[in-house]
């Protein structure tokens, strides 16, 4: 297998992801999931995601699809379509796997996926992420991990047309 391939499969289709699952519940790994549009990826995204990989055994991204990214951030976003977002992801060695949604948030992907521990930014209080109730309710943790000051897609996108 290449590994374009390698990376593809790192982005399941849904009856993969139940298969992966299952496999990683089976070994009793330890699942973490966050989630984002991660549009352009910086240091900032970087930091936080090896920072969440290292909560557990297993790192699922919860991606927002382009129409989903769109309701979020405004017409002029995504920046890069929802394909080349999910292989930048996936091309790090530390994340397992990359699911694209098109909700305005990933609340049923977490009752799918059912992870260990919730990740997300600094910037919200652990009772007010999306998926609280369900990863609380299993006895799993919901954590937030500080952003690195100076990064975000934001300012990169205002420097740009500052330029």
């Amino acid at each position: 297998m290449t590994r374009p391939e390698r990376l593809q499969k790192k982005i399941p289709e849904p009856v993969e992801l139940a298969f992966l699952l299952a496999y990683w519940r089976f070994r009793d790994y330890k699942i973490v999931f966050t989630n984002g549009c991660f549009d352009l990826i910086h240091l900032g995204h970087i930091d936080y995601l090896a920072k969440a990989a290292d909560l557990g055994d297993i790192l699922v991204i919860g991606l927002n699809t382009d129409a989903s990214t769109r309701r979020l951030k405004g017409p002029t976003r995504p920046i890069n379509d929802e394909h080349a977002r999910a292989l930048v992801l996936a091309s790090m060695s530390f994340v397992s796997t990359v699911v694209l949604f098109d909700e305005d948030t990933p609340y049923s992907l977490i009752k799918t996926i059912q992870p260990d521990i919730l990740v997300k930014g600094a910037d919200y209080k652990p009772e007010e992420i999306v998926g609280y109730d369900i990863v609380t309710a299993k006895g799993g943790k919901v954590v937030t991990i500080d952003y690195l000051p100076g990064y975000s897609t934001s300012l990169i996108e205002k420097r740009i047309k500052d330029f």
